[in-house]
């Protein structure tokens, strides 16, 4: 019977990308920990400098 080898192989397959995930989890958890804390009041750095609003066009479009 095939079908039970073929069921054996995806199981397996299933639980080492299970324990794959849980390996990155793992390691984005001590990254977030090892991360410095952000005082109230500072600036996202990931948006510094953006201005909200219109944004002016580019030199090539204003001809």
């Amino acid at each position: 019977m095939q079908g039970r080898s073929t069921k054996r192989q995806k199981e397996m397959a299933r639980q080492q990308k299970q324990r794959e995930k849980d390996t990155k989890k793992a390691e984005r958890k001590t990254e977030k920990d090892q991360r410095p804390e952000r005082v109230a009041g500072d600036v996202d750095p990931d948006i510094a400098g953006i201005i909200p609003g219109p944004q002016p066009l580019p030199d090539a479009f204003n001809d």
